[in-house]
């Protein structure tokens, strides 16, 4: 077995190839986007690689292209931890031991070389809302956009070769037409009928102010987790920017009280669920097939990317009303029928319990696994947030 750099057209090309044949009878598997993967790797357009270092190879046989994996540093978030992490991602392997393990050790050097005594993985390059954690329970789904999706015999591959879990992640699920549960429902009642709770969806021609809304209520409710940093307001109006192109405004919801931002729910139309037509390229051809399929009604679906409550509102039923203000929308416009949720770590039992009371039930378990250089350290799962 032969290890390559991927650092030509052609060695680019079989990392991208590779998933088709992996996947090539699994009817729940959605390309990602070969556009979408390549920004991870491109200095132009990933940020994280002003403050770290990506690699990625793949692994042949006999001239054939069986595996592939990524590793990455973020110095940044190391200058933070007493923990030197370093990450790999982007895995895919043919069903056969020797070979992932080839690739683990590939990029267990490369991460050693550079000093760390960790590893983190499967995840990105970039933010973990996008391509972070192996499936572990339910591979009969389909992945949502860019989450990641895997055979269930990468489990032992990872497991064989030492990581453990530093943390699962969830994945919820409701109907668009479910109730809320008693307590909550009277709860979010009690809240619309407050005069000075007031609630709206986004408007794309004002994405700053709502950037700004966001990023106010997550520095409140979410840095308290290890790992997680002040939001800055470019990265927020980062994050409206590269969601607009197919943001629905129904789906984006915000409450204030007294004209203070204080909560939202920011969701997205599930276009993998058009994206499984496009064939991985979202070329000319595959942008005609996209727009299609979003004018004929395909997407049915959509993905709760995030759910923010401000800690001076938690627990007084405000993510029911908010909840309920989204329904009561989406059912007006009879365009989607279902909601899936994107994952919360076990870390955060808070918010899972909030999940929970919405009426939503555990779709899928994803892991994130970590690796001790130094096989005799204690290993310690991830903090839970009080």
């Amino acid at each position: 077995m032969t290890i390559l750099a991927v650092n030509s057209d052609k060695t680019e090309k079989e990392f991208h190839q590779l998933p088709f044949t992996i996947y090539k009878n699994d009817k729940y598997w959605v390309p990602h986007l070969k556009q979408d993967i390549e920004k991870v790797f491109s200095k132009t357009h990933n940020k994280f690689f002003r403050h770290g270092e990506a690699v990625r190879w793949i692994l042949q046989k006999e001239g054939k292209t069986i595996g592939r994996i990524a590793a990455f540093i973020n110095e940044k978030a190391n200058k933070k931890s007493n923990t030197k992490i370093g990450g790999l991602g982007f895995f895919e392997c043919i069903d056969n031991e020797q070979a992932a393990f080839a690739l683990f050790d590939t990029a267990k050097q490369w991460i050693a070389d550079k000093g760390m005594d960790t590893i983190e993985g499967p995840i990105n390059f970039g933010e973990k809302d996008k391509y972070w954690g192996l499936i572990i329970e339910n591979f009969e789904y389909p992945p949502y956009y860019n989450q990641n999706y895997n055979p269930a015999y990468y489990v032992p591959f990872f497991e064989n070769y030492g990581f453990k879990k530093y943390y699962e992640q969830f994945i919820f699920y409701r109907n668009t037409t479910d109730e809320l549960i008693p307590l909550l429902k009277e709860k979010s009642t009690r809240i619309r009928k407050d005069p000075k709770f007031t609630f709206g969806t986004i408007k794309k021609n004002n994405l700053e102010k709502y950037a700004e809304d966001f990023r106010t209520i997550y520095n409140r409710a979410w840095v308290k987790h290890e790992g997680f940093a002040g939001m800055e307001k470019r990265q927020a109006m980062t994050i409206m920017k590269t969601i607009k192109p197919i943001l629905d405004e129904d789906l984006i919801h915000f409450a204030y009280y007294d004209g203070r931002p204080v909560g939202f729910f920011i969701a997205l139309p599930e276009i993998n669920q058009i994206f499984k037509y496009v064939n991985g390229n979202l070329n000319w051809w595959g942008k005609l097939k996209f727009l299609y399929h979003k004018l004929t009604g395909t997407c049915t679906t959509f993905f709760g990317l995030a759910f923010g409550i401000d800690p001076d509102f938690q627990g007084k039923g405000l993510e029911g009303a908010i909840f309920d203000e989204c329904k009561r929308i989406v059912n007006a416009n009879g365009s989607y029928k279902d909601v899936v949720i994107t994952w919360i770590g076990d870390f955060n039992p808070k918010m899972i319990h909030v999940i929970e009371n919405l009426g939503a039930t555990k779709l899928r378990t994803l892991a994130t696994y970590r690796y001790l250089m130094d096989r005799e350290a204690e290993f310690t799962r991830a903090k839970i947030i009080q």
